[in-house]
C-alpha cells in the first residue's frame, strides 16, 4: 500500500477492521501453503523457479501485512517508503507469475483440476488484475476510502494460490477455478458487509474491483477456448513435453503413493 496523507488517516476508514482483514488474507494464503507442506504434497524438492515464486509472492503477502499495519499506526513515512518499493515489487510478481506458469505447463505439470490451456490464460491474468488494482490505488492513495479496499481487493485477486490449496479442488472439477476465484472475493464482500452495517451503504470500489476481479472467469474462458488460446497454447508449448498435453482436456489425477 502506498503513501497516505497524515490528516487523512483517522474518520475514513475503520482501521482496526481493515488491518484484522489484511492479517487474516495472508493467514488464509500462508495456512493454505502449510496444509500441503504438512500433508507432504510440497516439498523443497520442487525445481529453483518454484521457490523463486514462493519467496516472491510471501515477501508481498508481508509488504500488505506491513503496509496495513503502518497505514494505520504509522509512522507515515515508512510506509510511503514501501510503497514506492511495492510498485515496483508488484512488477516483479507478475513477470515471475507469468514465468512459472508457462514453465509448469511446458513441462506439462499444470494442476490436474485445471486445463493446462485455461490455466496457461487464466492465472496471467488475475496477477495483471491484481497488478492494476496495486497501481489504481497508489494514484488514490490520498483518499484513503479508496485506496484501503482497492488494495484489499488486489490481495483477493491472488489469493488462489493459496485459497485452492485448502479447498478440496479434485472434487471440484470442472468448476474449480471459478471456485477458488470466488471464494477469494470473501474478503471484498466482508468489506461490504462492514460498509453496510456502519454506513447504511457500500463503497463504489468494492464493486467496480470485485466486477473486475469476477470478469477473469469468463473472459478467461472466452479466450482459452478460441482460436486464439490454441495458438498462444502451441505456441508456449512447441518443443516441450506440454505440446503432448490436450489444452482443453483436464489431465488424469496423480498415481495415488
Amino acid at each position: 500500500m502506498a503513501s497516505i496523507a497524515p490528516a487523512a488517516l483517522h474518520g475514513s476508514i475503520d482501521e482496526p477492521f481493515f488491518r484484522r482483514l489484511a492479517l487474516t488474507m495472508a493467514a488464509t494464503i500462508v495456512a493454505g501453503f502449510l496444509i500441503q507442506f504438512l500433508a507432504g504434497r510440497s516439498t523443497f524438492a520442487a525445481p529453483p523457479l518454484v521457490h523463486v515464486h514462493g519467496v516472491v509472492f510471501m515477501a508481498w503477502v508481508a509488504l500488505f501485512v506491513a503496509q496495513s499495519w503502518l497505514a494505520t499506526r504509522g509512522p507515515i513515512t515508512l510506509h510511503r517508503k514501501l510503497g514506492r518499493f511495492g510498485a515496483i515489487w508488484v512488477v516483479v510478481l507478475v513477470i515471475i507469475a507469468f514465468w512459472i506458469v508457462i514453465d509448469v505447463t511446458q513441462r506439462g505439470m499444470t494442476p490436474f483440476f485445471f486445463q493446462p490451456q485455461h490455466f496457461l490464460i487464466a492465472n496471467p491474468m488475475t496477477a495483471v488484475v491484481s497488478a492494476a488494482l496495486v497501481w489504481s490505488a497508489i494514484r488514490v492513495r490520498r483518499h484513503t476510502d479508496w485506496h484501503m479496499r482497492l488494495q484489499i481487493c488486489a490481495m483477493a485477486a491472488i489469493t488462489g494460490p493459496g485459497v485452492d490449496r485448502i479447498l478440496p479442488m479434485p472434487f471440484l472439477i470442472p468448476y474449480a477455478f471459478e471456485t477458488a476465484v470466488l471464494t477469494g472475493l470473501f474478503f471484498p464482500v466482508a468489506g461490504m458487509v462492514r460498509d453496510y452495517r456502519r454506513e447504511g451503504r457500500v463503497h463504489r470500489a468494492w464493486i467496480y474491483r470485485t466486477f473486475a476481479i469476477v470478469a477473469v472467469i469468463p473472459l478467461s474462458h472466452l479466450i482459452a477456448g478460441s482460436a486464439l488460446g490454441d495458438a498462444i497454447y502451441a505456441f508456449v508449448t512447441a518443443g516441450h513435453p506440454g505440446a503432448d498435453v490436450r489444452g482443453l482436456a483436464f489431465p488424469p489425477p496423480p498415481p495415488i503413493p
